[in-house]
């Protein structure tokens, strides 16, 4: 019975990775609706706190929350499989995307085919900081959060700058959104959580920032190696999923290191939002263009993209699989809930950071700007998807 009702959900699986676009928020509303709804694996409530859960932790959000769901339903064999089911297929493909690109760049075609998609990527960025300001900048403190943080990565534009600001946001807003008869009550709150299940979730934490640091030290030998600790890096840093994926990663390869173009990196990311699946398979795309342009050919430019996804990911896999068993004792913890809203300020500056970024190679071109316009409109006021759009872009490239 369990067998079959284990094939029956990794067969769910398969179809909602090709059909899952849209971002976090539609892959939400879809899981709700087949996952819930439709096959009863979990609660309305489970998804909910699954979804909250994957919020407050470092990584990305979709797949955290389907693996969660597929280790409640199967255990962690089935979580494991679930996370290769959902990855791969747009992995792969992205992956297929960076060497095609390298083949085919130097060939004036291939660029004049996305000279409209390029504009509508940074259109697509604008969306997403405006619906994640909307969303999360709603006091004073948010948003001087997320000035400060805009104005703190276009003066440092370091990538080491990141870790700190997201600390100090999710310091600064627990301090201050944690009521004073919380704080009365603190004794009493920790009485009720299990001390060794926190030490252990902090223990991981620690644990993570450890082996960053040690892959670090031994980065200088080999590019595969420093792409990784890039990668998990920002795998440990990234709250709040794609969205937030993008501008750290903007900053980072094409602003501070170099390893891809804007135009590379906005053809990408045109392509990922093409496709169903998680955002964060767009560090396929960056892993394979960085290799690529190093020197590395084809096998390199393979081995960056594996390095990437599995250094992007796995932080949070890591994190999902453990602390899900022990959230019942981390969500009593108000101060750990309300760092969150401070971290997702700090996160909207970096996305607005990355928006002034992108747009800065557009120059005096009016057209891009209007492009890029357009496709905000068409974002907020009409049904239209994101992966339609990027189709009009293509075609529009190819009839003009």
């Amino acid at each position: 019975m369990h067998k079959r009702r284990h094939l029956l959900f990794l067969r769910d699986v398969f179809f909602y990775t090709f059909t899952a676009f849209g971002g976090p928020q539609a892959h939400i509303a879809i899981l709700l609706r087949e996952f819930v709804e439709k096959r009863r694996y979990v609660t309305e409530e489970e998804l909910m706190e699954l979804n909250a859960l994957s919020q407050l932790l470092p990584g990305p959000s979709s797949t955290q929350t389907l693996v969660g769901v597929a280790w409640k339903v199967g255990g962690l064999r089935l979580a494991i499989i679930t996370f290769l089911i959902w990855i791969l297929p747009s992995a792969t493909i992205m992956c297929i995307a960076a060497i095609s690109y390298q083949m085919f760049i130097e060939k004036a075609k291939f660029t004049e085919i996305l000279r409209f998609v390029q504009p509508m990527a940074v259109g697509i960025v604008a969306y997403a900081t405006y619906t994640f300001a909307n969303r999360f900048l709603k006091t004073r403190v948010s948003a001087m959060l997320a000035i400060g943080s805009l104005i703190a990565t276009l003066i440092l534009q370091n990538a080491y700058a990141f870790p700190l600001l997201v600390m100090l946001g999710g310091i600064i807003s627990s301090a201050l959104e944690t009521q004073p008869q919380e704080n009365e009550l603190r004794v009493k709150l920790f009485s009720n959580v299990n001390p060794k299940k926190v030490t252990y979730f902090i223990g991981i934490l620690l644990l993570f920032a450890a082996l960053g640091a040690v892959v670090n030290q031994t980065s200088p030998f080999s590019l595969p190696i420093r792409l990784f600790e890039n990668f998990y890096r920002n795998g440990i840093l990234i709250f709040g999923g794609g969205q937030v994926l993008v501008p750290l990663m903007y900053t980072e390869f094409v602003e501070v290191k170099h390893y891809l173009t804007n135009s590379e990196f906005l053809s990408g990311y045109a392509l990922q939002q093409a496709l169903p699946g998680p955002t964060f398979s767009f560090t396929s795309f960056v892993g394979g263009i960085s290799m690529g342009n190093k020197g590395g050919g084809l096998f390199g430019q393979v081995i960056g993209s594996v390095v990437a996804v599995i250094g992007i990911n796995a932080p949070g896999l890591i994190l999902i699989l453990f602390i899900v068993p022990f959230w019942n004792d981390l969500k009593k913890i108000t101060r750990i809930k309300n760092s969150l809203s401070g971290i997702n300020a700090v996160a909207v500056g970096f996305m607005a950071t990355a928006l002034i970024l992108l747009t800065r190679p557009f120059g005096l071109n009016w057209m891009a700007y209007s492009i890029m316009a357009a496709t905000f409109l068409v974002l907020k006021f009409t049904r239209i998807k994101t992966p339609l759009v990027i189709i009009i872009g293509i075609i529009l490239g190819l009839i003009f």
